[in-house]
């Protein structure tokens, strides 16, 4: 299965489940190995395999314990500035967001390094 736009929550779940179960085995861990490496409970790698939800702090100490933590950078990748505002920038960094008055006035929203 592909993790596709038509695909429902629970089919996502489960197949996330079937793949965790795969990886795993292919690892030659037990449920329970897996769980005492990961901190959690074996109730809830046994509930994640069978396509149930977990918490996703579960989730994530089961990804590292399986050493797949860093393909989570696949799912949610470092954001890239938009070629005008990296035009702006020019080689500075945001350091922090403008305030509602400030984006709604003629005013410069973004607020870059030294403003004395």
């Amino acid at each position: 299965m592909r993790f596709d736009a038509h695909a429902t929550d629970q089919a996502i779940l489960k197949e996330i489940g079937e793949r965790v179960a795969m990886i795993r085995l292919n690892q030659n861990l037990t449920q329970a190995n897996l769980a005492e490496q990961s901190g959690v409970s074996k109730r809830t790698v046994e509930r994640l395999e069978a396509g149930e939800s977990v918490q996703i702090t579960s989730l994530i100490r089961l990804l590292r314990s399986l050493g797949l933590q860093q393909r989570l950078e696949a799912l949610f990748p470092e954001p890239v500035p938009s070629p005008i505002a990296q035009l702006k920038l020019q080689g500075k960094k945001r350091r922090r967001a403008s305030s509602k008055e400030l984006r709604s006035s003629k005013a410069t929203s973004w607020s870059w390094g030294d403003e004395s």
